[in-house]
């Protein structure tokens, strides 16, 4: 699975945590990952499911309903160095969209456990370049 490029957004500075997601799935529907209607579906999980995940990273997604709106597996990755509000006093430095096809989102997240699994594996990645987090999705 390969994180593109072009879907790494560095040093973001959003205003809300919904244009976030807006953003996220319009990459997602342009690019060609999903349906126009997986965007709606990421901000319905945000209403059921908190995706902050902890240590400064935010997983949005689609509600299982939206599997059928996936066309093919994809990450869209944004850096907010000042970290993003989320919910309550969650801020999230590190946001990751994810669109999978079928359990290909188990590897997205066994990748995203094993990079990012304390403060100090946020903070490198807050300091690299697009080439060197696309290489941590290859393989």
């Amino acid at each position: 699975m390969v994180l593109e490029k072009r879907n790494i957004l560095l040093n973001q500075r959003p205003d809300t945590k919904e244009n976030v997601i807006k953003r996220i799935g319009a990459i997602f529907s342009a690019e060609g990952y999903t349906d126009d209607n997986y965007t709606q579906a990421m901000l319905e999980k945000e209403t059921i499911f908190n995706t902050y995940m902890g240590n400064f990273v935010a997983l949005p997604h689609g509600i299982e309903a939206a599997k059928k709106d996936i066309r093919k597996t994809g990450i869209v990755l944004m850096t907010v160095p000042e970290g993003q509000e989320w919910d309550a006093a969650e801020k999230p430095k590190v946001i990751i969209g994810v669109a999978a096809v079928g359990d290909e989102h188990l590897e997205i997240l066994s990748k995203i456990a094993l990079s990012f699994s304390d403060a100090d594996g946020i903070d490198r990645l807050l300091g690299m370049s697009e080439d060197d987090i696309s290489a941590i999705f290859e393989g």
